[in-house]
C-alpha cells in the first residue's frame, strides 16, 4: 500500500502541486487508478463521489501532457456545468507546475469566448457533452491528437440522456487513444460502452466510506443569513458549556469557502472564543501548527473548510455544526462522521437558511431519517446514517427555483486580464459559496465581464469578491465589482 504521492511514479512537477495544496496520502481510488493510468491501460474505476477521483485521472493527465505541443491532448466529458467548472478548478491546480493549459467549455456561456479560448491553446480541455459536441462540429475543437479520454460520471451521463452524444465524441478520437472511465455505477448500457470503446481496461472497484453512525443525535437550526454569526455564537456556548469544556470535548465548524472561514475565525475570536481557523489558503506549516494543537486538545473550536480538514480523525470530537448547508448529501455524512468517535455520543448541528430547505430535504431522503429542530438543551435519538443504497438513480440536490429574482453585476476585468467564464464562475463558487448552477449569464469582454447572482446573494458576492485577485492560481488580476446601474 503506497503510503505517499511520492510513491506512486509521479513527477516532481505534480508532486510539488500537491504539497502546494497539502496533499499528503493518496485515497484508495487515486492509489489503484494512478499507476495503471502511467502505464497507459485503460481504466474504469466505480467509486462513488468524494473518494478522490478527479485527482486520479486528473494527476496521470497533467504528467501525460506534453506542454510545449499546442494541440488538444486530453478531453474530459462531465454531466454538468458545475461539475465541469470543478474539475478544471483541480486540474489547473495539480497543473500549476507542469505548463498545463487547461479550458473549460461548457453551456450557458458565450460560445465565442470558448472558441478563442481553444484558438489561443489549450492542451486539456473540460467540457459538457453537448458543448463539446457544438464545438467539434463548428471545427473549433479539434480532437486529431486527443491521446487520453475519459468519462467522469458516465452513469450521471446516462440519466441525462447523453450516451448517445458521449459515442460521437469518442468516435472522433483516436483508436489508439487512453481512455478512462469513472462511473459510481455499472448498468448494461455503460459496460456496453466500455466494450465498445475501451481496450482491456483494470477495472477498480472502491466502495465510500460506510459510515453507520448510531452514536451521533443531529439537529436543523433554521437561520436567516445575516443572523448566522450570531446564531452561531450562541449554539457553541450553549453546546461547549465550561463543563464540556472541563471534559475535553471539542467542535468542528464546517464552511463551505476560505474567505469565510477567515470571517467566522475573527468573529468568534472577537466574542472571547479559543478558536483557530483551517483552510487550504495557510501555509503548510500554520495548518501543521493548528492540526497540532486542535489534536493535542489546546483549541476546542476549529473553523474548517472541507477540504482543509481531510482526514481529522480526533475521538474527542463531540460535535460538528454545518454553519453552510453541505453542497452533497454524500459530504454531510462525511462531516457529521467526525464526531461520535470510540464509542462516545456526538451532536451535529446543520443551520438552514430558507433557500437551503430542498438541500436538507436532499440529505434526509439520502440518511433515510429527519433531522430534527435544535434549542438550546434539545435531545434527540442519535440516528444511524446508513450506506447509500445501491440504485442507478442517485439522490441529487435540487437546483435553483427558475423564478428567484436576479440581479445582474458588473465586473472590472476581462479577456485583456486573462479571465474566462469558467475563471469568474469558480471564484463565485469558491469565494461567495454559491453552486456553480447559480451563476447565471457570465459574458465575458475585452475589459470588463457581467454577471448574474441570485439577488438574495448578491451583497455576499460582491463583498466576497470586490477588491481581490480572481483566476488561475494567485497571480490573477484584482477586480471590482458592483451592480449594473439601471438609468
Amino acid at each position: 500500500m503506497a503510503k505517499s504521492f511520492s510513491e506512486l511514479g509521479l513527477s516532481e512537477p505534480i508532486l510539488q502541486a500537491l504539497r502546494d495544496v497539502g496533499y499528503e496520502s493518496p485515497s484508495p481510488i487515486q492509489e489503484q487508478a494512478i499507476p495503471a493510468l502511467l502505464q497507459g491501460g485503460d481504466v474504469i474505476g466505480q467509486a462513488q463521489t468524494g473518494t478522490g477521483k478527479t485527482a486520479a485521472f486528473g494527476l496521470p493527465i497533467m504528467q501525460y501532457i506534453d506542454a510545449s505541443e499546442q494541440t488538444v491532448q486530453a478531453l474530459v466529458l462531465t454531466p454538468t456545468r458545475e461539475l465541469c467548472i470543478q474539475v478544471t478548478q483541480a486540474l489547473r491546480t495539480y497543473g500549476a507546475h507542469s505548463g498545463v493549459d487547461v479550458v473549460a467549455v461548457f453551456g450557458g456561456a458565450p460560445i465565442r469566448t470558448q472558441q478563442a479560448q481553444l484558438r489561443a491553446g489549450g492542451h486539456v480541455v473540460v467540457g459538457t457533452v453537448g458543448r463539446v459536441l457544438d464545438l467539434i462540429s463548428r471545427h473549433s475543437l479539434v480532437l486529431h491528437d486527443c491521446r487520453f479520454m475519459v468519462l467522469d460520471e458516465a452513469d450521471e451521463m446516462l440519466d441525462l440522456g447523453f450516451l448517445e452524444d458521449v459515442e460521437k465524441i469518442l468516435s472522433l478520437t483516436p483508436s489508439s487513444r487512453q481512455t478512462a472511465l469513472f462511473s459510481a455505477t455499472m448498468p448494461p448500457p455503460i459496460r456496453a460502452l466500455a466494450d465498445r470503446y475501451m481496450y482491456d481496461p483494470e477495472i477498480i472497484q472502491v466502495e465510500a466510506q460506510t459510515l453507520t453512525i448510531d452514536t451521533v443525535a443531529q439537529f436543523q437550526l433554521p437561520v436567516e443569513t445575516k443572523a448566522k454569526p450570531d446564531k452561531l455564537v450562541e449554539v457553541l456556548r450553549a453546546e461547549m458549556s465550561s463543563e464540556n469544556e472541563a471534559e475535553g470535548q471539542q467542535a468542528i465548524v464546517f464552511v463551505r469557502t476560505k474567505i469565510r472561514c477567515d470571517q467566522l475565525f475573527r468573529t468568534l475570536r472577537d466574542r472571547g472564543m479559543n478558536v483557530r481557523a483551517l483552510h487550504g489558503d495557510m501555509s503548510q506549516g500554520s495548518r501543521d501548527g493548528v492540526m497540532l494543537a486542535f489534536k493535542g486538545g489546546r483549541v476546542p473550536i476549529l473553523i474548517a473548510t472541507d477540504v482543509a480538514a481531510r482526514g481529522l480523525d480526533i475521538s474527542t470530537v463531540t460535535l460538528v455544526v454545518n454553519y453552510d448547508v453541505p453542497t452533497s448529501p454524500d459530504t454531510y455524512v462525511h462531516r457529521i462522521g467526525r464526531t461520535g468517535r470510540v464509542g462516545r455520543s456526538g451532536r451535529a448541528i446543520t443551520f438552514v437558511e430558507d433557500r437551503q430547505k430542498r438541500e436538507l430535504e436532499a440529505i434526509e431522503k439520502h440518511i433515510g431519517t429527519h433531522v430534527a429542530q435544535w434549542e438550546q438543551g434539545a435531545v434527540a435519538e442519535p440516528t444511524p446514517v446508513r450506506e447509500r443504497p445501491r440504485r442507478h438513480s442517485k439522490p441529487k440536490i435540487s437546483r435553483r427555483d427558475d423564478s428567484e429574482m436576479y440581479t445582474k453585476l458588473v465586473l472590472g476585468g476581462g479577456r485583456a486580464a486573462g479571465l474566462s467564464v469558467a475563471d469568474i464562475v469558480g471564484s463565485v463558487t469558491s469565494s461567495a459559496g454559491l453552486d456553480g448552477e447559480a451563476v447565471r449569464d457570465v459574458l465575458v469582454l475585452d475589459r470588463f465581464s457581467f454577471l448574474s447572482v441570485p439577488a438574495s446573494e448578491a451583497d455576499r458576492v460582491i463583498d466576497a469578491l470586490n477588491g481581490r485577485a480572481i483566476g488561475s492560481g494567485k497571480g490573477g488580476p484584482t477586480v471590482s465589482l458592483e451592480r449594473v446601474k439601471v438609468k
